[in-house]
């Protein structure tokens, strides 16, 4: 059975092929079919393979077992890299609008009827992948993977609004040539969008954000079944990769020895590792009871 680590890469493996093969097939239309919406897409596509090798690159270094020098893992380099992946988006929008305006100010040949049926086709395809990829993303809790995810949302919201841009131009002719581009512009803000809601939860996963309620009940929950817990003070869930640290203070009768205190800590801590296998280590506190 493959693991976390595993799934992401063979993943990132399919989404870096299929935004290759969409990348040229877009290109090759918008240049043959006079669509700057398509070779904008094209652009994009472009953009997140290199994104998507950059992540795969990553998610085998985030993969690695901790060491002397990362006690923690390796984990912290998925939001890092996700940081980097808006960069290459936000710059890839900011060209496409750039080169939008300037197509938009001058006139020229609205775009061939046959781009339509491409755009159709790799609606269709980016559809796909994002819902592979999402559903793979929420199964690994890959901050990586669910941006590669937004990445086909994105590229299928920007070829949704080039297919309407370069449909009005088709039905009305010369005189709205410029939907296409119009399109291209519409695309890049879908683009800024997105990066930003790609950007907010890596970026809360690095500051260690308070992001794992539902986890903490849980954990809760599981250290409360031991007979000789009382009850459960502080718990702090931090992220690392795929993976989960936690800290739990414990509640036990102040009338054990410290002996019996560490093997409380003990049976809990493995009782949370074995039911919550995205946990790989818990750090537990022992509090008396008053």
């Amino acid at each position: 059975m493959l693991n976390k680590a595993q799934i992401a890469i063979k993943t990132i493996y399919i989404s870096i092929i299929g935004n290759f093969l969409l990348a040229v097939v877009k290109a090759t239309s918008g240049i043959y079919g006079n669509s700057y919406a398509l070779v904008a897409d094209s652009l994009e596509s472009c953009v997140d393979v290199f994104a998507s090798l950059i992540a795969l690159i990553a998610l085998r270094y985030a993969a690695k077992p901790p060491d002397e020098d990362h006690p923690y893992g390796h984990g912290k380099i998925e939001p890092l890299i996700t940081f980097l992946t808006v960069l290459f988006l936000v710059s890839t929008a900011t060209i496409i609008a750039h080169q939008s305006i300037i197509n938009i100010q001058e006139p020229h040949e609205p775009p061939k009827t046959f781009t339509l049926f491409v755009l159709g086709i790799i609606i269709i395809g980016k559809e796909i992948f994002y819902r592979v990829l999402t559903k793979k993303g929420n199964e690994t809790d890959s901050s990586l993977l669910k941006a590669e995810a937004w990445h086909h949302r994105a590229d299928s919201l920007t070829s949704g609004a080039a297919f309407i841009g370069i449909l009005v131009a088709v039905i009305f002719g010369e005189k709205y040539a410029a939907a296409d581009d119009w399109a291209a512009l519409f695309a890049s803000a879908i683009i800024y969008y997105n990066s930003f809601l790609i950007f907010r939860p890596a970026f809360g996963e690095i500051m260690d954000e308070n992001l794992y309620d539902d986890l903490i009940l849980k954990i809760r929950k599981i250290a409360k079944e031991n007979p000789r817990v009382v009850d459960t003070e502080k718990c702090f869930v931090r992220k690392t990769g795929m993976y989960y640290f936690v800290d739990l203070h414990l509640i036990v009768s102040g009338k054990i020895s410290v002996k019996e205190g560490h093997e409380i800590s003990h049976e809990v801590k493995k009782e949370i590792i074995t039911k919550e296998k995205d946990i790989i280590d818990v750090l537990i506190h022992i509090e008396p009871d008053e």
